[in-house]
Protein backbone atom coordinates (compact mmCIF):
# COMPACT_ATOMS: atom_id res chain seq x y z
CA UNK A 1 0.00 0.00 0.00
CA UNK A 2 0.91 3.81 -0.73
CA UNK A 3 -0.21 7.34 -0.19
CA UNK A 4 -1.99 8.85 2.59
CA UNK A 5 -5.18 7.65 3.89
CA UNK A 6 -8.08 10.26 2.89
CA UNK A 7 -11.96 10.31 3.69
CA UNK A 8 -13.98 11.99 1.33
CA UNK A 9 -17.75 12.26 2.03
CA UNK A 10 -20.10 12.64 -1.00
CA UNK A 11 -22.95 14.34 -1.18
CA UNK A 12 -25.92 14.28 -3.99
CA UNK A 13 -28.52 16.87 -2.23
CA UNK A 14 -32.21 17.24 -2.62
CA UNK A 15 -34.93 18.23 -0.86
CA UNK A 16 -36.43 14.78 -0.28
CA UNK A 17 -33.67 13.05 -0.20
CA UNK A 18 -30.05 14.04 0.49
CA UNK A 19 -27.91 10.90 -0.06
CA UNK A 20 -24.39 10.51 1.29
CA UNK A 21 -21.18 8.25 1.35
CA UNK A 22 -18.13 8.43 2.93
CA UNK A 23 -15.40 6.63 1.31
CA UNK A 24 -11.42 5.94 2.37
CA UNK A 25 -9.08 6.12 -0.23
CA UNK A 26 -5.60 4.42 0.99
CA UNK A 27 -2.98 3.53 -2.16
CA UNK A 28 -5.40 2.11 -4.63
CA UNK A 29 -7.65 0.73 -2.26
CA UNK A 30 -11.34 2.19 -1.95
CA UNK A 31 -13.06 1.50 1.29
CA UNK A 32 -16.83 2.33 2.12
CA UNK A 33 -16.89 3.45 5.73
CA UNK A 34 -20.84 4.40 5.71
CA UNK A 35 -23.49 5.98 3.18
CA UNK A 36 -27.28 6.50 3.82
CA UNK A 37 -30.06 9.52 3.11
CA UNK A 38 -31.16 12.38 5.33
CA UNK A 39 -35.20 12.17 4.78
CA UNK A 40 -37.47 15.45 4.76
CA UNK A 41 -41.16 15.03 4.64
CA UNK A 42 -43.50 16.33 1.46
CA UNK A 43 -45.66 18.93 3.37
CA UNK A 44 -43.41 20.24 5.98
CA UNK A 45 -42.40 24.17 5.37
CA UNK A 46 -39.04 24.53 3.70
CA UNK A 47 -37.27 26.08 5.90
CA UNK A 48 -37.85 23.42 8.65
CA UNK A 49 -36.44 21.05 5.50
CA UNK A 50 -33.56 22.98 5.17
CA UNK A 51 -32.68 22.83 8.67
CA UNK A 52 -33.13 19.27 9.59
CA UNK A 53 -30.78 18.61 6.41
CA UNK A 54 -28.29 21.07 7.80
CA UNK A 55 -28.57 19.42 10.84
CA UNK A 56 -28.20 15.98 9.87
CA UNK A 57 -25.34 17.05 7.65
CA UNK A 58 -23.69 18.69 10.51
CA UNK A 59 -24.18 15.53 12.54
CA UNK A 60 -22.49 13.05 9.80
CA UNK A 61 -19.74 15.63 9.13
CA UNK A 62 -18.90 15.75 13.04
CA UNK A 63 -18.69 11.97 12.83
CA UNK A 64 -16.91 11.00 10.39
CA UNK A 65 -14.49 14.10 10.09
CA UNK A 66 -14.07 13.98 6.51
CA UNK A 67 -10.70 15.68 4.49
CA UNK A 68 -13.06 16.43 1.85
CA UNK A 69 -16.85 16.90 0.89
CA UNK A 70 -17.69 16.31 -3.00
CA UNK A 71 -20.97 16.90 -4.42
CA UNK A 72 -21.94 16.67 -8.55
CA UNK A 73 -22.41 20.65 -9.53
CA UNK A 74 -26.26 21.37 -10.07
CA UNK A 75 -27.79 20.02 -13.11
CA UNK A 76 -30.92 22.45 -14.50
CA UNK A 77 -32.84 20.20 -16.24
CA UNK A 78 -36.53 20.83 -17.12
CA UNK A 79 -37.51 21.62 -13.64
CA UNK A 80 -36.74 24.92 -12.44
CA UNK A 81 -38.72 24.65 -9.33
CA UNK A 82 -36.52 21.39 -7.92
CA UNK A 83 -33.77 22.94 -9.16
CA UNK A 84 -34.41 25.53 -7.09
CA UNK A 85 -35.11 23.31 -4.10
CA UNK A 86 -31.73 21.22 -4.79
CA UNK A 87 -29.70 24.31 -5.16
CA UNK A 88 -30.84 25.26 -1.65
CA UNK A 89 -30.11 21.63 -0.32
CA UNK A 90 -27.34 22.03 -1.62
CA UNK A 91 -26.38 25.09 -0.02
CA UNK A 92 -27.38 24.23 3.49
CA UNK A 93 -24.93 21.46 2.60
CA UNK A 94 -22.28 24.04 2.12
CA UNK A 95 -22.71 25.87 4.85
CA UNK A 96 -22.39 22.68 7.06
CA UNK A 97 -18.82 21.95 5.23
CA UNK A 98 -17.89 25.53 6.21
CA UNK A 99 -18.87 25.17 9.81
CA UNK A 100 -16.42 22.47 10.25
CA UNK A 101 -13.82 24.06 7.78
CA UNK A 102 -13.97 21.38 5.07
CA UNK A 103 -12.99 21.79 1.75
CA UNK A 104 -15.79 21.58 -0.82
CA UNK A 105 -15.28 20.41 -4.08
CA UNK A 106 -17.76 19.84 -7.22
CA UNK A 107 -17.85 17.98 -10.53
CA UNK A 108 -19.61 17.72 -13.39
CA UNK A 109 -22.11 15.01 -14.15
CA UNK A 110 -19.63 13.91 -16.84
CA UNK A 111 -16.78 13.97 -14.72
CA UNK A 112 -18.53 11.61 -12.23
CA UNK A 113 -19.51 8.90 -15.24
CA UNK A 114 -16.11 8.99 -16.33
CA UNK A 115 -14.53 8.39 -13.25
CA UNK A 116 -16.98 5.60 -12.14
CA UNK A 117 -18.08 4.02 -15.24
CA UNK A 118 -14.88 5.27 -17.97
CA UNK A 119 -17.67 6.82 -20.02
CA UNK A 120 -18.94 10.29 -19.34
CA UNK A 121 -22.56 9.14 -20.86
CA UNK A 122 -22.94 5.77 -18.89
CA UNK A 123 -26.33 5.54 -18.05
CA UNK A 124 -27.61 5.61 -13.94
CA UNK A 125 -27.23 1.77 -14.26
CA UNK A 126 -23.90 1.47 -15.01
CA UNK A 127 -22.79 3.85 -12.10
CA UNK A 128 -24.46 1.60 -9.86
CA UNK A 129 -23.13 -1.41 -10.94
CA UNK A 130 -19.57 0.58 -10.80
CA UNK A 131 -19.89 1.74 -7.77
CA UNK A 132 -21.02 -2.01 -5.99
CA UNK A 133 -17.91 -3.38 -7.56
CA UNK A 134 -15.22 -0.58 -6.86
CA UNK A 135 -16.59 -0.59 -3.06
CA UNK A 136 -17.07 -3.92 -2.79
CA UNK A 137 -20.80 -3.95 -1.92
CA UNK A 138 -23.54 -6.88 -1.87
CA UNK A 139 -25.98 -4.57 -3.47
CA UNK A 140 -26.36 -1.58 -5.08
CA UNK A 141 -26.94 1.04 -2.63
CA UNK A 142 -30.60 2.48 -2.78
CA UNK A 143 -31.86 4.77 -3.18
CA UNK A 144 -30.01 6.39 -6.23
CA UNK A 145 -29.11 9.56 -3.98
CA UNK A 146 -26.82 7.33 -2.10
CA UNK A 147 -25.29 5.94 -4.97
CA UNK A 148 -24.67 8.98 -6.58
CA UNK A 149 -23.24 10.46 -3.15
CA UNK A 150 -20.60 7.36 -3.28
CA UNK A 151 -20.07 7.88 -7.18
CA UNK A 152 -19.00 11.52 -6.64
CA UNK A 153 -16.82 10.39 -3.76
CA UNK A 154 -15.25 7.81 -5.56
CA UNK A 155 -14.91 10.61 -8.51
CA UNK A 156 -13.03 12.81 -6.04
CA UNK A 157 -10.65 9.60 -5.41
CA UNK A 158 -9.37 9.24 -8.91
CA UNK A 159 -9.30 13.47 -9.47
CA UNK A 160 -7.24 14.19 -6.92
CA UNK A 161 -3.69 13.47 -7.74
CA UNK A 162 -2.63 13.25 -4.29
CA UNK A 163 -4.51 10.51 -3.99
CA UNK A 164 -5.54 9.33 -6.81
CA UNK A 165 -4.94 5.06 -8.34
CA UNK A 166 -1.19 4.38 -9.07
CA UNK A 167 -0.64 4.13 -12.99
CA UNK A 168 0.33 0.90 -14.33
Amino acid sequence: MWGEAMLILGIDPGLAVTGYGVVEKQGSLLKPHGYGCIRTEAGTPLEQRLAQIYSEANQIIGKWKPEVIAVEQLFFNRNITSAFAVGQARGVCLLAAAHHQCQFIEYTPLQVKQAVVGNGRAAKQQVGAMVRVLLNLSAIPRPDDVTDALAVAICHCNNNPAIAFPKR
